[in-house]
């Protein structure tokens, strides 16, 4: 974590992995940092997934299992939905997709 650029923007408090502590703390301007960090450049392919992820939080409290945004991303892109999640996030939903999203840390899952 650089403290320097949480200073900056004035990031969410954050765990030892870099999740943020409180999803409700996360915003655009938050997820924008969170990508760059993991070395992702945000378009409205990972905007979408994004949404649909905060939206599916705000309505469960929980993280949207990587299948509920693979079948959200199927609606757009079909059979390719699968591979174009991991396109988006290369080192895996949880470890990106969830971390850039707001998320915590899903301690249950897999990294895929």
């Amino acid at each position: 974590m650089n403290q320097a650029l949480d200073t900056l923007i004035d990031m969410p408090e954050r765990d030892a992995e870099g999740y943020l502590i409180e999803p409700d703390d996360w915003n655009e301007a938050v997820a924008t940092q969170l990508a760059q960090e993991e070395n992702i450049t945000l378009n409205d392919d990972h905007w979408d997934a994004i949404r649909f992820m905060r939206d599916y939080y705000q309505e469960h409290q929980i993280a949207a299992d990587a299948r509920f945004v693979i079948k959200h991303l199927g609606e757009r892109m079909g059979k390719e939905a699968h591979k174009k999640l991991f396109e988006l996030f290369p080192y895996g939903y949880v470890k990106q997709a969830c971390k850039i999203a707001g998320m915590r840390r899903p301690r249950a899952w897999s990294t895929g």
